[in-house]
């Protein structure tokens, strides 16, 4: 789709922009000055109007086909809110050009969008931040008003938000605790949906053994650095990846060194292990996560159709699926998780239904529906063309199909995303029996705390102390992903972990100087 866009008072807002036409058009190419053969042309205006009391923003957009005569451009929405600092006059105007545009589009394709002008990652932080402000009726006006979400989707942030908190009481009180998560990059084959660090683990025996050289490495090191800066670990998370890709005798020397270098592992409140493809899980692994008490692994079928295995590269079966969680659940691990993927390439609600029969047969403590998103790295989105998958409005009814699952299974949602190309501009939802829910996946994706990433393509996320003056700001938040690629890993890591050290000692510096002064 080419788009040619006239637009007069705010040129700070080609990102958004952007993204609001992408929720209706898959390729879109924006052009700010004509083009000859558009297909679509859109005209945004803003008026800020000011007088001594408050500042008001009044947007419109206007949309035309092409074909249609220049009289036809109509004027669909008309908003205007308050001003009252530049912070909150710079939301305004970008939630007014927003909403203008999102609802002249609507009008124009006939498609609605429930996440309204929401095309971030973490809606949910977005509903912690309203929830500190108001009570909760309020905070769902301010979705549905100012954002646009649907009465459904604000339900469901606000249900995932009050969630998390009698799951996780001081989630905003978590400055002297961190989360640990160890990225391990091997796999049997990669998905043909998967962007994650993920190399077959076949035939790279020195590369891993090189690797795991270096993980060693930089967990005795980082744990060291936790000890001297006096900080606990919430919760730890292996991932990558698939960890059980190495063997039984790699897993239990690496416990044994996270145990050697962390501070106080008891403490530790969930302690997770990614096993997700059944093909490498084995009674000798179940025995090693046992040993140093694994609270929590996931066994991934994503599918219980095996043609979908065979063509999304999942070389292992659907009875394997079933027989490795039966497997792990007689030998004691009583917290597992499943994932399964909704529209995935050529299946529908037939496909779907077969794969919440099979599920209801298990019954997993959590449960995370994910819809299919195409990546852009991914070989999926490489050869989209060899993909068939369903359409939008089917991908609507299947995710609707899997909400009335859970609720009859009893599950309850507890942590929810967004991706970009997502099918349907859907969600991924984690859901889980009560007490069941995954803390970890909480404190990653509303980042609340440090996340200290250890290994291939782990990336840490680093949040800055902030001072009492400073509380209505934005926290500073910093990425530091690790090398993607073993062999890069392997002859850099020391390196990585030097620079994350001294990114870390200048978040927390403030921290340290506020403990000492209290001493």
């Amino acid at each position: 789709m080419k788009i040619e866009v006239s637009r007069t008072g705010f040129e700070e807002l080609t990102t958004e922009i952007l993204h609001i036409h992408r929720l209706f058009f898959e390729e879109t190419e924006i052009s700010y000055t004509s083009i000859e053969e558009a297909d679509l042309r859109i005209k945004l205006e803003l008026e800020v109007l000011e007088n001594e009391d408050e500042g008001l923003a009044r947007a419109s957009a206007l949309v035309r086909d092409t074909e249609l005569p220049d009289e036809e451009w109509t004027a669909v929405n008309e908003r205007m809110m308050g001003l009252n600092d530049l912070a909150g006059r710079k939301t305004a105007i970008r939630r007014a050009v927003c909403t203008s545009l999102l609802q002249a589009l609507q009008q124009m394709t006939g498609l609605t969008q429930p996440w309204g002008i929401l095309t971030g990652v973490r809606p949910t932080k977005l509903m912690h931040n309203l929830l500190q402000k108001h009570d909760r009726e309020t905070c769902l006006q301010l979705l549905k008003e100012q954002h646009l979400v649907s009465d459904e989707k604000a339900d469901l942030l606000v249900e995932v938000a009050e969630r998390q908190l009698k799951v996780i009481p001081d989630l905003f009180h978590l400055d002297r605790e961190v989360s640990v998560y160890i990225g391990i990059p091997f796999c049997p084959t990669k998905c043909a949906y998967c962007t994650f660090p993920a190399y077959d683990i076949r035939g790279n025996n020195g590369s891993v053994h090189s690797f795991l050289h270096g993980l060693h490495e930089e967990m005795r090191l980082m744990g060291k650095w936790m000890k001297e800066a006096g900080l606990r670990i919430t919760t730890i998370y292996w991932g990558g990846g698939t960890p059980t890709s190495i063997t039984a005798e790699e897993m239990d020397a690496l416990f044994v060194t996270m145990h050697e270098s962390f501070p106080d592992m008891s403490a530790v409140r969930e302690l997770t292990v990614e096993a997700g493809r059944p093909d490498t899980i084995t009674p000798d692994k179940i025995e090693v996560m046992k040993k140093w008490n694994v609270d929590r692994i996931s066994i991934n079928p994503q599918s219980f159709t095996q043609e979908t295995l065979d063509a999304i590269g999942r070389h292992h079966t659907v009875e394997e699926t079933i027989e490795k969680f039966k497997l792990a659940r007689d030998m004691g691990l009583d917290n597992i998780n499943m994932d399964l993927i909704i529209g995935l390439p050529n299946e529908g609600m037939k496909e779907l239904e077969h794969s919440l029969v099979e599920t209801e047969k298990l019954l997993p403590e959590s449960l995370t529906v994910h819809t299919l998103s195409f990546k852009r790295a991914s070989r999926m989105t490489k050869n989209r063309e060899q993909y068939e998958v369903a359409e939008r409005d089917e991908v609507a009814e299947m995710m609707e199909r899997a909400i009335e699952w859970t609720t009859q299974h009893e599950y309850v949602p507890y942590y929810l995303y967004r991706q970009k190309n997502i099918l349907g501009n859907l969600e991924n939802v984690g859901y889980a029996f009560e007490g069941r829910e995954s803390l970890y996946n909480i404190l990653m994706m509303e980042e609340r705390q440090t996340i200290i990433g250890l290994g291939c393509g782990a990336v840490s996320k680093i949040l800055f102390a902030r001072g009492e003056e400073q509380s209505e700001v934005p926290q500073r938040i910093e990425r530091f992903p690790n090398p993607k690629e073993p062999s890069v890993y392997n002859q850099a890591y020391l390196e990585y972990i030097e620079k994350k050290i001294k990114l870390l000692d200048e978040a927390y510096q403030p921290l340290r100087e506020k403990l000492t002064s209290s001493q």
